[in-house]
């Protein structure tokens, strides 16, 4: 036998696994289903809440099956009278903490602890428990805090340490009073928060959920008076079909469409083409940057999340950050400058919408700088997982809609666009319009498949013109930080580098459909990169909407109405500092 594989037995049935596993890793394997609430697949396991317990024979308690090591020989069983009763009983007093507002909540049906109470044919609740009294934490643009919803698994607290880096969340005060919380109980808005959101996505209940603008954008649709257009993110049209109950990376772009059009959107337009028109501004500083000695290596600035943590932890080097805005807010200026001109629309009655896959999108929009058409360029920010609920709410029949097409000429995108969905796709999106502005060449082969995966950190180098140019591709927010701290120290060699704040980039964004894993990822990511390969265009710089632009109104890329309108600036923050 292995030496690294040891011998168990799960409710009778012999399993082999290794001899790292959990006794938890180990029932999976033997087909025996163990509910859990604080454990995470992606995370540290901690066995604070005690819901997993099992029997391993010879030992005196039941035991956490999470965090229980396996050992040759071991017995253990998990549906035996005292496993049941002790799984109920936790569940029991969780739930009689918990506010009873369960049909109300926006993660009905969606909530792990709601579905575990269920699964454990839990029919009353013996205990009359003291309820919890916080106050809702909501003063920030992106994310809605409820600690009376929170069952203390610490899976926020891991997940902002262990893959991102920033450290917000901490256990405070003892016993029934403890709760998870910032610093000092500051509010996420005075706290040193990216709203990356990744919080909100590992979060089984409803303690961390993403601010809901629904009714704000129903408001608009109803007025008579407004002009309400909709651009939708790359990653969206992979992930929305989860909420509707498709598959998970089902393409679901026409069907998202239709059901815009039939919730009452005025126009229906695509961020695609935004992206196409911020690799034509990007690609374009990054050249003139190679060529003419600018700062070195350049980082990209799409990432809201991202942007963030550079502005509070890393402001001595925002120089590197490149100065094109993110798709969202070229979009949003050229929406109400281009877009109202060209439709004869007086902008201020032109309400701009978005649906992305990004909680920091939302706060995002509200940044001062994000005002260049002379009114706020994205007036309102929805997630997928908003998006989802508003269909719902219209009583649309998703799968059964009729596909439609994205209006013209902002909704004309390229498969370069699309991939700016997963990790890696922007870097490539830019290196392919790069090149063949450097060289005049033709790039035969547009698949640049050593920035595609998963990876936290991906390499490349690319030879462009006879410049070997190096690229690095990052993402999660702890991966941006070990980067960062090589700039820092100028032991990064790349001339360019694409950061996104996380996991796999916009498919797992903070404000995309949960739970998710590597294998939902995987199916979100293969279907970015089939859109693009399916494109007719798939190059940035041979979408005929943006090229229309440049020549009728823009000039060229880096010029002065572009610098104006498609480019910002940044600062530092002080929050949690």
């Amino acid at each position: 036998m292995d030496n690294d594989m040891v011998n168990v037995t799960i409710d009778g049935r012999k399993v082999s696994v290794h001899k790292s596993a959990s006794v938890l890793n180990a029932a999976n394997k033997a087909g025996a289903k163990v509910p859990t609430l604080c454990y995470h697949p992606e995370l540290r396991p901690e066995g604070a809440c005690r819901v997993c317990v099992v029997e391993v024979e010879g030992s005196r308690t039941l035991v956490a099956s999470c965090v229980y090591p396996v050992s040759e020989g071991m017995i253990v069983r998990t549906n035996t009278d005292a496993v049941r009763h002790a799984r109920r009983s936790v569940v029991e007093l969780m739930l009689a903490n918990h506010p009873p507002d369960c049909l109300v909540c926006v993660r009905n049906k969606n909530c792990e602890l709601q579905k575990v109470a269920a699964e454990l044919g839990l029919r009353e609740i013996r205990f009359d428990g003291e309820k919890k009294k916080h106050p809702l934490d909501a003063n920030n643009p992106s994310l809605v805090r409820d600690n009376e919803k929170c069952i203390l698994c610490g899976r926020c607290v891991r997940v902002c340490s262990e893959r991102q880096g920033v450290h917000v969340y901490s256990f405070t005060r003892r016993g029934f009073g403890t709760v998870v919380s910032p610093a000092f109980d500051a509010g996420l808005d005075e706290a040193a928060c990216t709203y990356c959101g990744q919080c909100s996505v590992v979060c089984p209940t409803a303690a961390i959920t993403e601010k809901d603008d629904a009714e704000a954008v129903w408001k608009a649709i109803s007025d008579p008076t407004k002009h309400v257009i909709i651009q939708t993110a790359p990653s969206v049209r992979v992930a929305l079909g989860e909420t509707q109950g498709l598959a998970p990376g089902a393409i679901v772009t026409g069907k998202m469409v239709a059901a815009l059009r039939r919730m009452g959107f005025d126009k229906v337009f695509d961020t695609n083409f935004s992206a196409d028109l911020t690799i034509m501004e990007e690609g374009s500083e990054f050249i003139h940057r190679l060529k003419n000695g600018g700062k070195l290596p350049m980082v990209t600035s799409c990432s809201p999340g991202w942007v963030n943590l550079a502005e509070m932890f890393y402001p001595d080097l925002l120089e590197h950050l490149s100065t094109a805005k993110s798709p969202q807010q070229m979009f949003g200026a050229v929406a109400k400058t281009y877009y109202a001109e060209k439709s004869g629309i007086d902008p201020k009655n032109i309400v701009s919408v978005s649906a992305m896959p990004c909680t920091a999108k939302k706060a995002e929009a509200v940044r001062p700088q994000m005002r260049s058409s002379g009114y706020q360029d994205v007036d309102i920010v929805i997630t997928t997982r908003e998006l989802g609920r508003m269909i719902k709410e219209a009583g649309i029949d998703f799968a059964q809609i009729e596909e439609e097409e994205f209006d013209a000429p902002m909704g004309i995108g390229s498969g370069a666009g699309a991939i700016f969905g997963a990790t890696g796709g922007v870097m490539e999106a830019a290196l392919r319009t790069a090149y063949e502005l450097l060289t005049g060449e033709e790039l035969k082969n547009l698949d640049f498949n050593d920035v595609r995966g998963l990876k936290g950190l991906k390499e490349a180098s690319v030879n462009i013109a006879g410049v070997e140019v190096k690229v690095a591709v990052v993402n999660t927010l702890g991966e941006a930080r070990q980067m960062m701290e090589r700039v820092r120290a100028k032991e990064a060699p790349y001339h360019f580098i694409e950061i996104m704040a996380c996991p796999g980039g916009c498919i797992s964004g903070g404000g995309q459909p949960a739970p998710v894993d590597g294998e939902i990822r995987m199916k979100r990511q293969a279907s970015i990169y089939e859109i693009d390969r399916c494109s007719a265009v798939r190059k940035s710089h041979e979408n005929p909407a943006v090229k229309t632009l440049y020549a009728e109104w823009l000039g060229q890329p880096l010029g002065e109405k572009a610098h104006k309108l498609l480019h910002t600036h940044y600062h530092a923050q002080h929050r949690g500092i």
